[in-house]
């Protein structure tokens, strides 16, 4: 059953793209001026297909969770815009088939759909505001939650070398729960802040840090959370088809309403290095990446080491 947030965030969706179509036909009011008001439209697409092979286990090695699958991905987009404004529209869905999955839903799929209009404003900032929908997203805290966000991004380059970015999302969530009154969806909401700053030492050569903190209220206490998040990545061209990144992430959960054993709030810590391999020859996209993920926790079962395997192969149009 839809309810009404999440009409309201498809309203919403469809008033962003709406507004960016119109935007854009005020500028090129037909295919043949584009060259003279050097407007442009650009139709692009991605297929995707991959693999997870990914095992963790608990402190007392009593508990193994197995989460390998496999999923197939589909994007669709236009931007439309010149040097200085661009409209994005986007479409994006994944199908996620896991085998032998620890939560009991085996299967799965996600779409995404995303209206932006960035503005440059001059030769060093720009400002990008975006509205985005999710269906059926995989959460933090729960595995069905619809999701609503409109955000809004400052962006600041004084030179190819050093780039600033800052980030601030709202986000509306409904969650497939059934705890509602009468069996109903329960919600949740909340602001999430990210800042970046990126390196460039050359092409394809960069050194990211990254920070992120988040926040999410909710009648149901057991939606409820905040976390912060600490990222540092480098990226390294070995060809000019192939390059290697490796990073470590950080990242603190605190819930609202999940207890311990002990009848404490949970709180988890996550440490993630990880090395990626991306090898881009042509319009394809072949990716790899390993990551171990050491979870510690105040809940003795949440208390995980354990590793993450992918590989994706893509095609991009």
């Amino acid at each position: 059953m839809i309810g009404v947030k999440t009409l309201r965030a498809i309203n919403a969706m469809r008033w962003a793209a709406c507004t960016g179509f119109a935007a854009a036909l005020l500028h090129v009011p037909s295919a043949a001026q584009d060259d003279a008001s050097g407007w442009s439209l650009d139709p692009y697409a991605r297929a995707e297909i991959g693999v997870v092979l990914s095992e963790s286990e608990d402190r007392d090695d009593e508990l193994i969770i197995n989460g390998n699958g496999g999923y197939l991905r589909g994007q669709f987009g236009v931007t439309i815009g010149d040097d200085v404004t661009e409209v994005r529209l986007e479409a994006d869905r994944i199908e996620v088939e896991r085998f032998g999955s620890a939560t009991g839903r085996d299967s799965f799929n996600r779409d995404r759909l995303t209206a932006s209009i960035t503005q440059k404003l001059d030769d060093d900032w720009e400002i990008e505001l975006r509205a985005r929908m999710y269906d059926d997203l995989v959460s933090v805290e729960f595995v069905d939650t619809d999701e609503f966000q409109a955000s809004v991004q400052l962006e600041y380059e004084p030179e190819r070398a050093h780039r600033f970015q800052l980030r601030a999302t709202w986000r509306d969530r409904e969650y497939d729960d059934g705890d509602g009154p009468g069996g109903t969806s329960t919600h949740g909401e909340g602001v999430r802040v990210d800042a970046g700053y990126r390196h460039r030492m050359g092409r394809y050569h960069y050194i990211n840090f990254d920070l992120r903190t988040e926040d999410i209220s909710s009648d149901n206490p057991q939606r409820g959370y905040s976390r912060d998040s600490v990222s540092a990545s480098y990226t390294r061209p070995i060809t000019s088809d192939l390059r290697v990144r490796p990073a470590l992430e950080l990242r603190q959960t605190s819930f609202d309403g999940r207890l311990t054993p002990g009848n404490e709030l949970r709180e988890d810590t996550q440490i993630v290095p990880e090395f990626e391999l991306l090898w881009w020859p042509g319009s394809w996209r072949i990716e790899a990446e390993a990551k171990y993920i050491f979870a510690d926790s105040n809940d003795p079962v949440r208390d995980r080491r354990g590793y993450r395997f992918s590989l994706s192969v893509g095609h991009v149009f």
